[in-house]
Protein backbone atom coordinates (compact mmCIF):
# COMPACT_ATOMS: atom_id res chain seq x y z
CA UNK A 1 0.00 0.00 0.00
CA UNK A 2 3.03 2.46 0.80
CA UNK A 3 3.80 2.44 -3.32
CA UNK A 4 0.30 3.01 -4.21
CA UNK A 5 1.75 7.03 -4.62
CA UNK A 6 4.63 5.88 -7.00
CA UNK A 7 4.82 5.92 -10.74
CA UNK A 8 5.36 1.98 -11.70
CA UNK A 9 5.79 0.65 -15.12
CA UNK A 10 6.23 -2.51 -16.55
CA UNK A 11 9.60 -4.08 -18.28
CA UNK A 12 8.87 -3.03 -22.46
CA UNK A 13 12.17 -4.23 -23.54
CA UNK A 14 15.63 -5.51 -22.53
CA UNK A 15 18.92 -4.50 -24.41
CA UNK A 16 21.66 -6.36 -21.94
CA UNK A 17 21.56 -3.52 -18.96
CA UNK A 18 19.73 -1.49 -20.38
CA UNK A 19 15.78 -1.82 -20.28
CA UNK A 20 13.12 -0.15 -21.90
CA UNK A 21 10.20 0.39 -19.18
CA UNK A 22 6.35 1.44 -19.90
CA UNK A 23 5.04 3.77 -17.28
CA UNK A 24 1.81 4.91 -16.26
CA UNK A 25 2.99 8.09 -14.48
CA UNK A 26 5.28 10.66 -14.24
CA UNK A 27 9.08 10.13 -14.13
CA UNK A 28 11.96 12.69 -14.23
CA UNK A 29 15.34 12.08 -15.73
CA UNK A 30 18.10 10.10 -13.36
CA UNK A 31 15.66 9.14 -11.15
CA UNK A 32 15.86 5.66 -9.42
CA UNK A 33 13.34 2.77 -9.75
CA UNK A 34 13.46 -0.90 -8.41
CA UNK A 35 12.88 -3.59 -11.54
CA UNK A 36 10.88 -6.73 -8.78
CA UNK A 37 12.84 -9.32 -10.81
CA UNK A 38 11.48 -13.16 -8.54
CA UNK A 39 11.14 -10.99 -5.81
CA UNK A 40 14.35 -9.30 -5.78
CA UNK A 41 14.85 -5.77 -6.30
CA UNK A 42 17.12 -4.64 -9.32
CA UNK A 43 18.01 -1.16 -9.05
CA UNK A 44 18.38 1.00 -11.93
CA UNK A 45 18.47 4.59 -13.15
CA UNK A 46 16.45 6.67 -15.50
CA UNK A 47 18.86 7.79 -18.01
CA UNK A 48 16.49 8.56 -21.37
CA UNK A 49 13.06 9.49 -21.21
CA UNK A 50 10.65 8.92 -24.58
CA UNK A 51 7.06 9.47 -24.69
CA UNK A 52 5.63 7.06 -21.71
CA UNK A 53 8.91 5.09 -22.21
CA UNK A 54 11.34 5.34 -19.60
CA UNK A 55 15.12 4.22 -20.53
CA UNK A 56 16.91 2.92 -17.12
CA UNK A 57 20.65 1.59 -17.25
CA UNK A 58 20.57 -1.50 -14.48
CA UNK A 59 22.74 -1.83 -11.52
CA UNK A 60 22.83 -5.19 -11.49
CA UNK A 61 22.64 -8.40 -14.02
CA UNK A 62 19.51 -8.43 -15.81
CA UNK A 63 20.19 -12.21 -16.70
CA UNK A 64 16.34 -14.19 -16.63
CA UNK A 65 14.51 -10.55 -16.59
CA UNK A 66 11.38 -10.83 -18.58
CA UNK A 67 9.25 -8.18 -20.28
CA UNK A 68 5.87 -7.08 -18.22
CA UNK A 69 8.22 -7.18 -14.76
CA UNK A 70 6.78 -4.79 -12.52
CA UNK A 71 9.14 -1.37 -12.15
CA UNK A 72 8.58 0.90 -8.97
CA UNK A 73 10.39 4.48 -9.45
CA UNK A 74 11.28 6.00 -5.98
CA UNK A 75 10.72 9.94 -6.93
CA UNK A 76 14.13 10.93 -6.21
CA UNK A 77 17.75 10.61 -8.05
CA UNK A 78 20.56 7.97 -7.10
CA UNK A 79 21.61 9.49 -3.59
CA UNK A 80 24.34 8.95 -1.10
CA UNK A 81 23.74 8.59 3.15
CA UNK A 82 25.91 10.95 4.23
CA UNK A 83 27.03 10.82 8.39
CA UNK A 84 29.38 9.77 10.99
CA UNK A 85 30.86 6.30 9.97
CA UNK A 86 32.15 6.64 6.56
CA UNK A 87 36.14 6.74 7.15
CA UNK A 88 37.61 2.90 6.85
CA UNK A 89 34.31 1.89 5.05
CA UNK A 90 34.25 -0.11 1.64
CA UNK A 91 31.80 0.62 0.32
CA UNK A 92 30.26 -0.18 -3.93
CA UNK A 93 29.65 2.23 -6.49
CA UNK A 94 26.06 2.36 -5.02
CA UNK A 95 27.65 3.02 -1.85
CA UNK A 96 26.83 -0.46 -0.15
CA UNK A 97 28.76 -1.82 2.80
CA UNK A 98 30.92 -4.39 0.99
CA UNK A 99 31.89 -5.88 4.40
CA UNK A 100 28.54 -6.72 5.74
CA UNK A 101 28.40 -8.81 2.97
CA UNK A 102 29.15 -12.51 2.47
CA UNK A 103 30.62 -14.61 0.29
CA UNK A 104 33.07 -13.98 -2.59
CA UNK A 105 30.72 -12.75 -5.14
CA UNK A 106 28.11 -9.85 -4.78
CA UNK A 107 24.45 -10.91 -4.86
CA UNK A 108 22.00 -9.16 -7.12
CA UNK A 109 19.62 -7.08 -5.27
CA UNK A 110 21.50 -6.95 -2.26
CA UNK A 111 21.88 -3.60 -1.23
CA UNK A 112 23.46 -2.78 2.98
CA UNK A 113 22.91 0.07 4.84
CA UNK A 114 26.46 2.06 4.42
CA UNK A 115 26.19 2.90 8.19
CA UNK A 116 26.16 1.79 12.03
CA UNK A 117 22.90 2.69 13.46
CA UNK A 118 23.68 1.14 16.69
CA UNK A 119 27.14 2.84 16.83
CA UNK A 120 27.03 5.67 19.51
CA UNK A 121 28.88 8.70 18.97
CA UNK A 122 30.58 11.52 21.55
CA UNK A 123 28.34 14.52 20.32
CA UNK A 124 29.33 17.80 21.14
CA UNK A 125 27.12 20.86 20.16
CA UNK A 126 28.41 23.70 18.30
CA UNK A 127 25.54 25.86 17.94
CA UNK A 128 23.61 28.01 20.49
CA UNK A 129 20.10 28.12 20.64
CA UNK A 130 19.13 31.59 18.52
CA UNK A 131 21.51 31.29 16.65
CA UNK A 132 20.51 31.88 12.95
CA UNK A 133 21.67 29.00 10.19
CA UNK A 134 21.69 27.72 6.72
CA UNK A 135 22.13 24.76 5.08
CA UNK A 136 26.07 23.28 4.99
CA UNK A 137 26.04 25.40 8.76
CA UNK A 138 27.66 22.99 11.51
CA UNK A 139 25.11 22.62 14.25
CA UNK A 140 27.58 19.70 16.40
CA UNK A 141 30.45 17.99 16.11
CA UNK A 142 31.46 13.88 16.65
CA UNK A 143 35.48 12.46 16.51
CA UNK A 144 35.66 9.91 13.57
CA UNK A 145 38.64 7.61 13.60
CA UNK A 146 40.14 11.37 15.56
CA UNK A 147 38.49 13.26 12.61
CA UNK A 148 36.25 16.17 13.50
CA UNK A 149 33.61 14.96 11.79
CA UNK A 150 31.22 17.70 11.85
CA UNK A 151 27.25 17.44 12.09
CA UNK A 152 25.42 20.01 9.45
CA UNK A 153 22.12 21.66 8.46
CA UNK A 154 21.24 19.26 5.36
CA UNK A 155 21.95 20.26 2.30
CA UNK A 156 18.47 20.14 0.85
CA UNK A 157 16.85 22.68 3.30
CA UNK A 158 16.31 26.03 1.92
CA UNK A 159 16.79 29.31 3.68
CA UNK A 160 17.08 30.36 6.92
CA UNK A 161 16.47 28.86 10.35
CA UNK A 162 16.79 29.27 13.95
CA UNK A 163 18.37 26.97 16.29
CA UNK A 164 15.49 26.35 18.82
CA UNK A 165 17.55 23.79 20.84
CA UNK A 166 21.07 21.59 20.45
CA UNK A 167 21.25 18.68 22.35
CA UNK A 168 23.61 18.89 25.11
CA UNK A 169 27.15 16.62 24.69
CA UNK A 170 27.06 13.18 24.90
CA UNK A 171 26.63 9.52 23.58
CA UNK A 172 24.09 9.40 20.76
CA UNK A 173 23.34 7.35 17.64
CA UNK A 174 23.32 8.36 14.10
CA UNK A 175 19.53 8.48 13.82
CA UNK A 176 18.78 10.94 17.55
CA UNK A 177 17.52 14.24 17.00
CA UNK A 178 20.51 16.20 17.98
CA UNK A 179 18.86 19.93 17.12
CA UNK A 180 15.47 21.34 16.19
CA UNK A 181 15.47 24.44 13.84
CA UNK A 182 12.93 26.74 12.83
CA UNK A 183 12.28 27.76 9.78
CA UNK A 184 10.90 31.49 8.85
CA UNK A 185 7.19 30.20 8.89
CA UNK A 186 8.27 29.21 12.64
CA UNK A 187 7.68 25.48 11.54
CA UNK A 188 10.57 23.01 13.40
CA UNK A 189 12.56 20.59 11.85
CA UNK A 190 14.59 18.10 13.92
CA UNK A 191 18.23 17.36 13.04
CA UNK A 192 19.39 13.82 13.13
CA UNK A 193 22.99 13.12 12.23
CA UNK A 194 22.00 11.55 9.05
CA UNK A 195 21.30 13.16 5.64
CA UNK A 196 21.05 12.24 1.61
CA UNK A 197 22.47 13.90 -1.55
CA UNK A 198 22.13 12.91 -5.16
CA UNK A 199 25.15 11.85 -6.41
CA UNK A 200 24.92 13.30 -9.73
CA UNK A 201 24.57 17.09 -8.30
CA UNK A 202 27.26 18.93 -6.77
CA UNK A 203 27.44 20.16 -3.09
CA UNK A 204 27.44 24.13 -3.34
CA UNK A 205 26.42 25.12 0.10
CA UNK A 206 29.45 27.25 0.78
CA UNK A 207 30.37 30.88 0.58
CA UNK A 208 32.87 31.10 -2.28
CA UNK A 209 35.28 29.15 -4.51
CA UNK A 210 38.27 31.18 -5.42
CA UNK A 211 40.94 29.79 -7.68
CA UNK A 212 43.11 27.16 -5.91
CA UNK A 213 47.03 28.63 -4.72
CA UNK A 214 48.44 26.52 -1.75
CA UNK A 215 50.93 23.83 -2.68
CA UNK A 216 49.75 20.83 -1.96
CA UNK A 217 52.79 18.58 -0.39
CA UNK A 218 52.92 14.87 -1.90
CA UNK A 219 56.75 14.06 -1.00
CA UNK A 220 56.98 12.63 -4.57
CA UNK A 221 59.50 15.10 -5.70
CA UNK A 222 58.65 14.61 -9.57
CA UNK A 223 55.15 16.72 -8.86
CA UNK A 224 56.49 18.99 -5.99
CA UNK A 225 59.49 20.27 -7.50
CA UNK A 226 58.85 20.63 -11.44
CA UNK A 227 55.09 20.10 -11.63
CA UNK A 228 53.43 20.97 -7.87
CA UNK A 229 49.80 20.37 -7.60
CA UNK A 230 47.33 22.79 -5.56
CA UNK A 231 44.97 22.11 -2.51
CA UNK A 232 41.56 21.89 -4.31
CA UNK A 233 43.75 21.49 -7.69
CA UNK A 234 43.28 18.50 -10.77
CA UNK A 235 45.60 16.56 -12.40
CA UNK A 236 45.74 13.36 -14.28
CA UNK A 237 47.93 10.50 -14.71
CA UNK A 238 47.82 9.12 -18.13
CA UNK A 239 50.09 5.98 -19.02
CA UNK A 240 50.25 2.80 -20.56
CA UNK A 241 49.90 -0.40 -18.46
CA UNK A 242 52.54 -1.27 -16.20
CA UNK A 243 54.02 2.13 -16.17
CA UNK A 244 52.93 2.51 -12.08
CA UNK A 245 50.01 4.58 -12.43
CA UNK A 246 48.56 3.00 -9.19
CA UNK A 247 51.36 2.37 -6.96
CA UNK A 248 52.02 6.66 -7.99
CA UNK A 249 48.88 6.87 -6.61
CA UNK A 250 48.84 4.72 -3.17
CA UNK A 251 52.39 6.62 -2.48
CA UNK A 252 50.68 10.18 -2.83
CA UNK A 253 47.97 8.82 -1.09
CA UNK A 254 49.91 8.02 1.72
CA UNK A 255 52.48 10.85 2.12
CA UNK A 256 49.96 13.98 0.64
CA UNK A 257 49.31 16.77 2.76
CA UNK A 258 45.71 15.90 3.20
CA UNK A 259 43.18 14.91 6.21
CA UNK A 260 40.74 12.46 4.45
CA UNK A 261 41.57 10.11 1.43
CA UNK A 262 38.99 8.40 -0.97
CA UNK A 263 40.13 6.34 -3.43
CA UNK A 264 37.45 5.42 -6.25
CA UNK A 265 38.63 2.19 -8.14
CA UNK A 266 36.45 2.46 -10.89
CA UNK A 267 36.37 -0.35 -12.97
CA UNK A 268 40.06 -1.75 -12.57
CA UNK A 269 41.23 -5.47 -12.63
CA UNK A 270 40.24 -7.13 -9.67
CA UNK A 271 43.13 -7.88 -8.79
CA UNK A 272 44.50 -4.37 -8.01
CA UNK A 273 41.21 -3.57 -5.97
CA UNK A 274 42.44 -6.42 -3.98
CA UNK A 275 45.67 -5.21 -3.58
CA UNK A 276 44.06 -1.79 -2.14
CA UNK A 277 41.87 -3.48 0.43
CA UNK A 278 44.78 -5.56 1.73
CA UNK A 279 47.87 -2.93 1.53
CA UNK A 280 45.91 0.06 3.29
CA UNK A 281 44.78 -1.40 6.23
CA UNK A 282 48.72 -1.98 7.11
CA UNK A 283 50.07 1.29 5.93
CA UNK A 284 51.36 3.44 8.77
CA UNK A 285 50.45 6.87 7.98
CA UNK A 286 53.06 9.15 7.99
CA UNK A 287 51.20 12.05 9.75
CA UNK A 288 49.18 10.45 12.64
CA UNK A 289 51.33 7.14 13.55
CA UNK A 290 48.03 5.24 12.69
CA UNK A 291 47.03 2.96 10.34
CA UNK A 292 46.21 5.05 6.72
CA UNK A 293 43.60 3.09 6.23
CA UNK A 294 41.66 4.79 9.79
CA UNK A 295 41.36 8.19 7.50
CA UNK A 296 40.72 6.09 3.99
CA UNK A 297 37.29 5.83 2.40
CA UNK A 298 37.13 3.26 -0.44
CA UNK A 299 34.61 2.87 -3.51
CA UNK A 300 35.09 -0.49 -5.23
CA UNK A 301 33.69 -0.94 -8.40
CA UNK A 302 35.96 -3.63 -10.15
CA UNK A 303 35.81 -4.21 -14.05
CA UNK A 304 33.82 -7.68 -13.62
CA UNK A 305 30.85 -5.49 -11.85
CA UNK A 306 28.00 -4.46 -13.58
CA UNK A 307 28.87 -1.26 -16.13
CA UNK A 308 26.42 0.92 -14.54
CA UNK A 309 27.78 0.74 -11.21
CA UNK A 310 31.07 1.62 -12.19
CA UNK A 311 29.96 5.00 -13.84
CA UNK A 312 28.05 6.03 -10.56
CA UNK A 313 31.16 4.83 -8.60
CA UNK A 314 33.24 8.05 -9.56
CA UNK A 315 30.00 10.27 -8.84
CA UNK A 316 29.89 8.37 -4.83
CA UNK A 317 33.35 9.22 -4.24
CA UNK A 318 33.07 12.52 -5.47
CA UNK A 319 30.04 13.56 -3.25
CA UNK A 320 31.73 11.91 -0.43
CA UNK A 321 34.41 14.19 -0.82
CA UNK A 322 31.96 17.42 -0.72
CA UNK A 323 30.91 16.37 2.53
CA UNK A 324 33.99 16.39 4.10
CA UNK A 325 35.10 19.34 2.37
CA UNK A 326 32.04 20.84 3.88
CA UNK A 327 33.38 20.42 7.51
CA UNK A 328 36.51 22.14 6.72
CA UNK A 329 39.06 19.33 5.57
CA UNK A 330 41.38 18.93 3.09
CA UNK A 331 40.48 16.14 1.15
CA UNK A 332 42.65 13.84 -1.67
CA UNK A 333 40.37 12.03 -4.03
CA UNK A 334 41.85 9.45 -6.20
CA UNK A 335 40.11 7.98 -9.41
CA UNK A 336 41.42 4.56 -10.84
CA UNK A 337 40.71 4.33 -13.77
CA UNK A 338 38.57 7.29 -15.37
CA UNK A 339 39.20 5.69 -18.09
CA UNK A 340 36.60 2.46 -17.54
CA UNK A 341 34.14 5.23 -16.50
CA UNK A 342 34.15 6.46 -19.77
CA UNK A 343 34.07 3.34 -21.34
CA UNK A 344 30.74 2.70 -19.36
CA UNK A 345 29.39 6.04 -20.48
CA UNK A 346 30.16 4.37 -24.21
CA UNK A 347 28.24 1.25 -23.61
CA UNK A 348 25.30 3.21 -22.58
CA UNK A 349 25.33 5.77 -25.11
CA UNK A 350 25.78 2.65 -27.78
CA UNK A 351 22.41 1.21 -26.58
CA UNK A 352 20.86 4.26 -26.47
CA UNK A 353 21.49 4.75 -30.42
CA UNK A 354 23.21 7.92 -29.89
CA UNK A 355 25.20 9.46 -32.27
CA UNK A 356 28.61 8.29 -31.45
CA UNK A 357 31.78 10.79 -31.32
CA UNK A 358 35.26 9.49 -31.90
CA UNK A 359 36.57 6.16 -30.90
CA UNK A 360 32.48 5.44 -30.44
CA UNK A 361 32.56 7.75 -27.45
CA UNK A 362 29.62 9.94 -26.92
CA UNK A 363 29.62 13.04 -28.36
CA UNK A 364 29.38 15.19 -25.31
CA UNK A 365 32.21 13.31 -23.78
CA UNK A 366 34.29 16.53 -22.87
CA UNK A 367 31.77 18.37 -21.02
CA UNK A 368 30.83 15.14 -19.20
CA UNK A 369 34.75 15.20 -17.88
CA UNK A 370 34.62 18.69 -17.56
CA UNK A 371 31.95 18.78 -14.83
CA UNK A 372 32.86 16.35 -12.89
CA UNK A 373 36.66 17.74 -12.43
CA UNK A 374 34.97 20.99 -11.82
CA UNK A 375 33.35 20.06 -8.72
CA UNK A 376 36.73 19.54 -7.35
CA UNK A 377 38.44 23.07 -5.82
CA UNK A 378 38.91 25.01 -2.81
CA UNK A 379 35.75 26.47 -1.08
CA UNK A 380 35.03 28.81 1.55
CA UNK A 381 32.49 28.18 3.92
CA UNK A 382 29.81 30.57 5.36
CA UNK A 383 31.70 30.40 8.42
CA UNK A 384 35.16 31.62 6.90
CA UNK A 385 36.53 28.40 7.06
CA UNK A 386 38.32 26.89 4.03
CA UNK A 387 38.04 23.27 2.78
CA UNK A 388 39.20 21.40 -0.96
CA UNK A 389 38.93 18.35 -2.79
CA UNK A 390 42.25 17.78 -4.71
CA UNK A 391 40.98 15.26 -7.45
CA UNK A 392 43.41 13.01 -9.57
CA UNK A 393 42.41 10.62 -12.08
CA UNK A 394 44.19 8.21 -14.26
CA UNK A 395 43.55 7.20 -18.01
CA UNK A 396 44.75 3.99 -19.14
CA UNK A 397 45.14 4.92 -23.14
CA UNK A 398 44.56 1.91 -24.98
CA UNK A 399 48.44 1.28 -26.42
CA UNK A 400 49.72 4.31 -24.69
CA UNK A 401 48.13 6.77 -27.17
CA UNK A 402 47.75 10.25 -25.49
CA UNK A 403 45.95 11.48 -28.32
CA UNK A 404 43.14 9.19 -28.13
CA UNK A 405 39.74 10.96 -26.56
CA UNK A 406 39.33 10.34 -23.08
CA UNK A 407 42.69 11.24 -22.54
CA UNK A 408 42.19 14.67 -24.74
CA UNK A 409 38.88 15.26 -23.14
CA UNK A 410 40.49 14.96 -19.67
CA UNK A 411 43.39 17.34 -20.45
CA UNK A 412 41.08 20.00 -21.23
CA UNK A 413 39.77 19.53 -17.87
CA UNK A 414 43.05 18.89 -15.18
CA UNK A 415 45.38 21.36 -14.84
CA UNK A 416 47.94 18.92 -14.18
CA UNK A 417 49.52 16.21 -16.80
CA UNK A 418 51.68 13.60 -15.18
CA UNK A 419 52.47 11.64 -18.29
CA UNK A 420 53.96 8.22 -17.50
CA UNK A 421 56.34 6.99 -19.95
CA UNK A 422 57.10 3.18 -21.36
CA UNK A 423 60.12 3.93 -21.68
CA UNK A 424 60.96 5.26 -18.37
CA UNK A 425 58.92 2.42 -16.83
CA UNK A 426 61.05 0.01 -18.88
CA UNK A 427 64.73 1.44 -17.52
CA UNK A 428 63.72 1.29 -14.03
CA UNK A 429 63.23 5.11 -13.67
CA UNK A 430 60.51 5.53 -11.38
CA UNK A 431 58.57 7.60 -10.84
CA UNK A 432 57.96 7.17 -14.85
CA UNK A 433 56.41 10.61 -14.78
CA UNK A 434 58.09 12.21 -18.38
CA UNK A 435 58.88 15.59 -16.62
CA UNK A 436 59.48 17.28 -20.20
CA UNK A 437 55.94 16.14 -21.77
CA UNK A 438 54.37 16.55 -18.32
CA UNK A 439 53.43 20.01 -16.65
CA UNK A 440 51.62 22.10 -14.19
CA UNK A 441 49.37 25.69 -15.10
CA UNK A 442 49.21 26.28 -11.89
CA UNK A 443 52.78 27.14 -12.08
CA UNK A 444 51.23 30.54 -14.30
CA UNK A 445 48.93 31.62 -11.73
CA UNK A 446 50.16 34.61 -10.14
CA UNK A 447 48.48 33.33 -6.38
CA UNK A 448 50.27 30.35 -6.76
CA UNK A 449 53.65 31.90 -8.12
CA UNK A 450 53.54 34.47 -4.92
CA UNK A 451 53.03 31.72 -2.59
CA UNK A 452 55.95 29.37 -3.57
CA UNK A 453 57.73 32.72 -3.47
CA UNK A 454 57.03 33.54 0.02
CA UNK A 455 56.69 29.77 1.74
CA UNK A 456 59.41 28.02 -0.14
CA UNK A 457 61.73 30.70 -1.61
CA UNK A 458 62.26 33.89 -4.49
CA UNK A 459 64.13 32.01 -6.29
CA UNK A 460 62.34 28.91 -6.47
CA UNK A 461 60.43 29.28 -9.67
CA UNK A 462 63.45 30.16 -11.74
CA UNK A 463 65.33 27.15 -10.65
CA UNK A 464 62.32 24.68 -11.62
CA UNK A 465 62.34 26.67 -14.97
CA UNK A 466 66.40 26.30 -15.33
CA UNK A 467 66.14 22.57 -14.44
CA UNK A 468 63.40 21.80 -17.11
CA UNK A 469 65.24 24.02 -19.71
CA UNK A 470 68.65 21.41 -18.68
CA UNK A 471 66.05 18.48 -18.75
CA UNK A 472 65.50 19.30 -22.44
CA UNK A 473 69.29 20.86 -23.76
CA UNK A 474 69.97 17.18 -22.01
CA UNK A 475 67.54 15.11 -24.30
CA UNK A 476 68.39 16.77 -27.29
CA UNK A 477 72.30 16.77 -26.65
CA UNK A 478 71.38 12.31 -26.23
CA UNK A 479 69.97 12.27 -29.60
CA UNK A 480 72.89 14.22 -30.99
CA UNK A 481 74.83 11.70 -29.30
CA UNK A 482 73.09 8.59 -30.22
CA UNK A 483 72.76 9.89 -34.48
CA UNK A 484 76.84 10.86 -34.66
CA UNK A 485 78.49 8.93 -32.09
CA UNK A 486 80.43 9.51 -28.80
CA UNK A 487 83.10 10.63 -31.00
CA UNK A 488 81.05 12.52 -33.38
CA UNK A 489 79.78 15.71 -31.09
CA UNK A 490 81.99 17.84 -28.66
CA UNK A 491 82.66 17.02 -25.03
CA UNK A 492 80.08 20.17 -24.76
CA UNK A 493 77.50 17.40 -25.38
CA UNK A 494 78.10 15.11 -23.46
CA UNK A 495 78.93 17.45 -20.33
CA UNK A 496 74.89 18.89 -21.03
CA UNK A 497 73.90 15.29 -21.32
CA UNK A 498 74.89 13.91 -18.15
CA UNK A 499 74.12 17.11 -15.97
CA UNK A 500 70.66 16.36 -17.19
CA UNK A 501 71.07 12.66 -16.14
CA UNK A 502 72.19 14.75 -12.42
CA UNK A 503 68.36 15.84 -12.27
CA UNK A 504 67.11 12.90 -13.18
CA UNK A 505 68.67 10.89 -10.75
CA UNK A 506 68.72 12.64 -8.09
CA UNK A 507 65.41 15.03 -8.20
CA UNK A 508 63.05 13.17 -10.50
CA UNK A 509 63.71 9.54 -9.49
CA UNK A 510 62.73 8.06 -6.24
CA UNK A 511 62.91 4.96 -3.83
CA UNK A 512 59.77 4.10 -2.54
CA UNK A 513 60.75 1.52 -0.49
CA UNK A 514 63.72 3.41 1.51
CA UNK A 515 61.99 5.10 4.75
CA UNK A 516 63.52 8.40 3.79
CA UNK A 517 63.29 8.93 0.37
CA UNK A 518 59.91 7.44 0.11
CA UNK A 519 58.57 10.90 1.01
CA UNK A 520 60.59 14.41 1.06
CA UNK A 521 59.79 17.63 2.69
CA UNK A 522 59.69 21.10 0.72
CA UNK A 523 62.40 22.17 2.47
CA UNK A 524 64.84 19.45 1.20
CA UNK A 525 63.79 19.30 -1.95
CA UNK A 526 64.61 22.96 -2.01
CA UNK A 527 68.15 22.55 -0.58
CA UNK A 528 68.78 19.46 -3.31
CA UNK A 529 67.48 21.20 -6.10
CA UNK A 530 69.77 24.68 -5.30
CA UNK A 531 72.33 22.08 -4.61
CA UNK A 532 72.32 20.02 -7.91
CA UNK A 533 72.21 23.21 -9.89
CA UNK A 534 75.09 24.64 -8.72
CA UNK A 535 76.87 21.40 -10.69
CA UNK A 536 74.84 22.12 -13.26
CA UNK A 537 76.17 25.51 -13.73
CA UNK A 538 79.61 25.07 -13.09
CA UNK A 539 81.72 24.73 -15.49
CA UNK A 540 84.01 21.41 -15.76
CA UNK A 541 87.53 20.69 -17.25
CA UNK A 542 87.93 17.51 -18.93
CA UNK A 543 90.17 15.77 -21.78
CA UNK A 544 87.81 13.51 -22.95
CA UNK A 545 84.43 11.95 -23.24
CA UNK A 546 85.07 8.91 -21.34
CA UNK A 547 85.92 10.97 -18.11
CA UNK A 548 82.56 13.01 -18.14
CA UNK A 549 80.53 9.86 -18.43
CA UNK A 550 82.68 8.60 -15.06
CA UNK A 551 82.78 11.69 -12.84
CA UNK A 552 78.96 12.03 -13.51
CA UNK A 553 78.39 9.00 -12.48
CA UNK A 554 80.23 9.25 -9.44
CA UNK A 555 78.66 12.57 -8.81
CA UNK A 556 75.00 11.28 -8.83
CA UNK A 557 76.13 7.67 -6.84
CA UNK A 558 77.36 10.38 -4.40
CA UNK A 559 73.75 12.31 -4.29
CA UNK A 560 72.26 8.85 -4.18
CA UNK A 561 73.98 8.36 -1.01
CA UNK A 562 72.65 11.95 0.24
CA UNK A 563 69.36 11.04 -0.92
CA UNK A 564 69.32 7.87 1.66
CA UNK A 565 70.78 9.96 4.59
CA UNK A 566 68.29 11.81 7.19
CA UNK A 567 68.23 15.50 6.37
CA UNK A 568 70.98 17.31 8.21
CA UNK A 569 72.24 14.23 10.33
CA UNK A 570 75.95 13.47 10.67
CA UNK A 571 76.20 11.41 7.64
CA UNK A 572 73.72 13.60 5.74
CA UNK A 573 76.33 16.62 6.42
CA UNK A 574 79.88 14.07 5.65
CA UNK A 575 78.08 12.99 2.28
CA UNK A 576 77.66 16.46 1.66
CA UNK A 577 81.71 17.20 2.32
CA UNK A 578 82.69 14.33 0.22
CA UNK A 579 80.49 15.68 -2.53
CA UNK A 580 81.88 19.32 -2.13
CA UNK A 581 85.38 17.63 -2.76
CA UNK A 582 84.49 15.97 -5.78
CA UNK A 583 83.05 18.57 -7.26
CA UNK A 584 85.95 21.23 -6.87
CA UNK A 585 88.21 18.56 -8.46
CA UNK A 586 87.16 18.91 -11.59
CA UNK A 587 86.56 22.40 -12.13
CA UNK A 588 88.31 24.58 -14.51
Amino acid sequence: MENNHKTTGKVAGIIANLVIVETNGPVSQNEICFIQHQGVPLMAEVIKILGRNAYVQVFESTRGLKCGTEVIFEGHMLEVTLGPGILSKNYDGLQNDLDKMDGVFLRRGEYTDPLDRDKRWNFTPIAKPGDQVSAGDWLGEVSENGMPHKIMVPFKMTGNYTVKSVTPAGQHKVDDTIATITDENGHAHKITMVQKWPVKMAIRQYKEKPRPFKLLETGVRCIDTLNPITEGGTGFIPGPFGTGKTVLQHAISKQAEADIVIIAACGERANEVVEVFTEFPELEDPRTGKKLIERTTIIANTSNMPVAAREASVYTAMTLGEYYRNMGLRVLLMADSTSRWAQALREMSNRLEELPGPDAFPMDLSAIVSNFYSRAGYVILNNGVSGSITFIGTVSPAGGNLKEPVTESTRKAARCFYGLSQARADSKRYPAIDAIDSYSKYLEYPEVQSYLDHHVGDTWLTNVIKSKDILLRGKEAREQINILGDDGVPLEFHERFWKSELIDFVILQQDAFDKIDASTPMERQKYMLEKVLEVADASFDFDNFEEVGSYFKQIINQFKQINYAEFNSEKFNAYMTELNTMIQSHLN
